[in-house]
C-alpha cells in the first residue's frame, strides 16, 4: 500500500492583528503626547520634529536618519492623496517633520512652549510624504 501523502500547509500568514511599523510608530508618538519641545532632542523625554519621527520609528525596529531633510530623501515617495497613519509628512520644503495619523491630523514635536501635539495635515505647507 502506498504511503499517504498529506497536503502541503499553505504559507503561515501574518496574524491579522499584527500591527505595521508605521503603526506601531503612531502609537509610539502618541505616548508622547505633551512631551516637552527641545531643539536636537530625540527622546525619550523631549524631542524636536525629527526626534520624534526617529524615535517613534526606532519603537518599530525602523532606523531612520537624525534630520527632517535627511528623512524626506528616505523610504518611498507616497501622494498626499494615498497617505496612510505612519507615513512622514515634511513640511516647509523638509525643514518639519511629522507622522500622519489618519483623519487628516498629523502629530509632531511643534516647538517651545507646545512639545508634541496633534494638528490639522493642512496647517502647514506639504513638502513630501514618504512611508517605510
Amino acid at each position: 500500500m502506498p504511503p499517504s501523502v498529506e497536503p502541503a500547509a499553505p504559507p503561515a500568514q501574518p496574524p491579522a492583528s499584527e500591527a505595521t511599523a508605521g503603526a506601531i510608530a503612531v502609537e509610539a508618538a502618541r505616548s508622547k503626547l505633551g512631551a516637552d519641545y527641545a531643539a536636537g532632542a530625540a527622546g525619550p523625554d523631549a524631542f524636536d520634529c525629527s526626534g520624534l519621527v526617529q524615535w517613534s520609528y526606532g519603537q518599530a525596529g525602523i532606523d531612520l536618519p537624525r534630520t527632517s531633510y535627511e528623512q524626506l530623501s528616505t523610504g518611498d515617495a507616497v501622494s498626499v492623496d494615498e497617505m496612510r497613519p505612519g507615513d512622514l509628512v515634511s513640511f516647509y520644503d523638509g525643514g518639519h517633520s511629522a507622522l500622519y495619523v489618519g483623519d487628516g491630523q498629523v502629530i509632531h514635536a511643534s516647538t517651545y512652549g507646545i512639545g508634541v501635539v496633534l494638528s490639522p495635515v493642512s496647517s502647514m505647507p506639504i513638502a513630501g510624504v514618504r512611508r517605510f
